[in-house]
């Protein structure tokens, strides 16, 4: 029991080819021990903490493991008394809290004394009626003396604390005095030299962009899915599964069969992994394979999973197909795992290659150069891009300095952009800057995204006029109306965004010149991390391997079902601490789909640890969040070198292999 324990403690707190040291395991039994945890229960627990410390989760040391246990000790002793202590309401010396205060519009405890209805030294504030209605724009104006402004002019040390205290706002360390700016903490594919940068950008654009999504069936009515939809859909998934599995693995049809009948015979299952229970994580004991309604009658049975040796990975949502028997009825026994078959990579005629190559000159002048053209250069953002005590977007506009400084050919932005769980956005309570001109009580958050989000970027167009900027929503974007993923854009109307500017939808499949580039600011990552049943025999024990693996297996960009309750994601600023969630239209699922062949690039941004890897020929980018609740964070720069066609791939005529995985260079870099 012991050896199993400390395997599996290898496995998820170990590194590569690295036992965990004897004095950090005998630390980490302590905590199990102490809180009755598994080790899966404490690698979570580690990870939150890695989060809310801002601090990389794989410097585990014994010191960093003694704050945790005090960490969880001091959590356990505030549960505790939360539970004991009686709060009497005829006296209260702080900001009301939000349950005791019913149609006031103080979402924080914070306008004491300044709405109707709320105990104060009789003063109101009538702009604050406008605060009434949840269903209209928040008011921007400044209560004074009491909501913190972004305007740095304006800031008190010493007040802003309080508040943000008030507010169960983090307070970080000030963005100019982050730590190590500019450090590259990961790079992909090392061999490959970093290029020089041009000292003025090119005089064309060097990026042709073709859509490969259809980006007007995202555009549909959100709030009004049917179950009979939404359970279609889920059955289709499991029926072209079947056929995939069928076709690939050439099996007689006569051999597949529903896993929940009872039978003598082996046969070939395929349907969806499921828990047996709405709560709860999934485990070996838990687990169900869900049949379609064509195959089984969509009825649910438990696995049996002790003839794999415990060498599995499943999550909730994945399509699997077994070999196995039933011959209980109770439970199907499963002998083996079939591979589900990969999409084909992404090709190009060797004629469409060397028109990119010529394009990567950046202009006529130089088409007739026999220099090796220069590599594209990209950098890959991720929201948010402000931290919680303040609005004011610091890691975007250096961001857009660096793409500036480096004549970068792309920038690629994931939202959110105005963040719904960011505590000042959820309190409607900033201001805008004083050149403004706008009225902040007719103001909308199209406003906001103009004179917060948009000066960045068009400085970084005026610099550069020919880059190339793209800019992916999230569920988490207040500024756009279409609240569930798959994802619609975001109208462009009043944001005040120039034209190199591209929004588009979420997830998004589109042509980079050849490169075929899969996005998703949906962050399936944690999900994955938090749902995920692994064996202890596992043939990947390394999890920035594993998930990208699911995404490609499954030609999804969310294949969890049903998502992870939003109490287990990472807590937000806002009164709740609740973050939004996934926010699925089941009905339209399909709509996350991988397109025909696998891409060549895929951007999964995370709350996890960001990483560069190459799965399946993928090269799969997580560029973490630009900003953290407490501070700075991360991007990428991808680097990615020309395509050398040969003659004789000129001269066949046929398709050309991009293997963008091989010729680009990806640096994890600190904001």
């Amino acid at each position: 029991m012991a050896e199993a324990e400390l395997q599996e403690l290898n496995e998820q707190f170990g590194m590569p080819n690295k036992d965990l040291e004897p004095d950090v395991v005998s630390e980490l039994r302590s905590i199990m021990r102490m809180h009755s945890l598994s080790v899966q229960d404490l690698y979570f627990k580690w990870e939150s903490y890695s989060i809310k410390m801002d601090m990389d989760g794989n410097s585990l040391s014994v010191e960093s493991l003694r704050a945790l246990k005090q960490d969880i000790q001091d959590a356990l002793e505030r549960s505790n008394r939360a539970h004991q202590v009686h709060i009497k309401s005829e006296k209260r010396l702080g900001g009301t809290p939000r349950n005791l205060v019913k149609n006031t519009g103080d979402v924080y405890g914070m306008l004491e004394g300044m709405v109707p209805s709320t105990p104060g030294n009789g003063r109101l504030n009538k702009s604050a009626s406008t605060r009434r209605n949840p269903l209209e724009t928040p008011s921007m104006t400044r209560v004074k003396g009491n909501i913190p402004s972004s305007s740095p002019d304006l800031k008190s040390p010493l007040r802003i604390e309080k508040q943000l205290d008030s507010m169960n706002i983090v307070s970080g360390a000030s963005f100019n005095d982050r730590l190590n700016p500019g450090e590259v903490i990961e790079v992909l594919n090392e061999h490959l030299k970093p290029p020089e940068h041009p000292l003025a950008p090119y005089a064309e654009a060097r990026i042709k962009l073709n859509a490969a999504s259809d980006l007007k069936k995202l555009g549909y009515k959100t709030l009004a899915m049917k179950s009979s939809e939404a359970s279609e859909i889920l059955d289709d998934r499991i029926d072209e599964f079947l056929g995939l599995v069928k076709d690939h693995k050439q099996i007689d049809e006569s051999e597949f069969g529903s896993a929940a009948s009872q039978s003598t015979t082996e046969i070939v299952a395929v349907g969806r992994i499921a828990s047996d229970s709405s709560e709860g994580k999934l485990n070996a004991a838990s687990v169900v394979l869900e049949t379609s309604r064509r195959t089984g009658g969509g009825r649910r049975i438990p696995l049996n999973l002790e003839k794999l040796h415990s060498r599995y990975q499943f999550f909730p949502g994945q399509i699997a197909a077994f070999r196995g028997i039933n011959s209980s009825g109770k439970e199907f026994v499963v002998h083996e795992v079939l591979e589900m078959p990969l999409l084909p990579n992404a090709a190009s005629t060797a004629a469409a290659i060397e028109t990119h190559r010529d394009r990567l000159r950046g202009g006529p002048d130089a088409m007739d150069s026999d220099d090796e053209p220069a590599p594209l250069n990209v950098l890959i953002g991720s929201g948010p891009y402000s931290a919680d005590d303040n609005l004011d977007f610091e890691p975007l506009h250096t961001l857009c300095s660096q793409a500036a400084d480096t004549c970068a050919d792309a920038l690629i932005l994931t939202g959110p952009f105005i963040d719904a769980d960011h505590p000042l956005i959820a309190t409607g309570d900033f201001d805008l800057p004083e050149d403004a001109g706008v009225d902040g009580d007719t103001a909308t958050m199209s406003t906001v995204f103009k004179y917060l989000i948009s000066p960045a970027i068009n400085r970084l167009v005026a610099s550069n006029p020919n880059i190339t900027i793209l800019l992916i929503p999230s569920v988490r974007d207040v500024v756009d109306k279409h609240v569930s993923w798959p994802q619609d854009l975001i109208l462009r109307k009043d944001l005040g965004l120039p034209k190199a500017a591209r929004i588009v939808g979420n997830p998004m499949t589109l042509f980079v010149n050849e490169m075929l580039l899969g996005i998703s600011s949906q962050d399936i990552l944690w999900d994955l991390r938090h749902e995920e049943l692994v064996g202890g025999r596992t043939a990947e024990p390394n999890f920035s391997a594993r998930a990208p693996k699911y995404l490609i297996e499954q030609r999804h960009y969310f294949p969890v079902f049903p998502p992870v309750d939003r109490q287990k994601l990472p807590k937000v600023g806002t009164a709740d601490g609740l973050p939004t969630g996934a926010m699925l239209d089941t009905s339209y699922l399909k709509l996350g789909e991988m397109m025909d062949v696998r891409p060549d690039v895929m951007i999964v941004p995370s709350a996890l640890p960001p990483f560069a890897k190459v799965v399946e020929s993928v090269l799969v980018i997580n560029p973490g969040y630009i900003s953290k609740r407490r501070g700075a964070g991360t991007y990428a720069r991808m680097a990615l070198f020309p395509l050398k066609v040969t003659d004789q791939d000129l001269g066949a005529g046929g398709m050309v292999h991009h293997k963008v995985f091989e010729r680009a260079r990806v640096e994890i870099t600190r904001i």
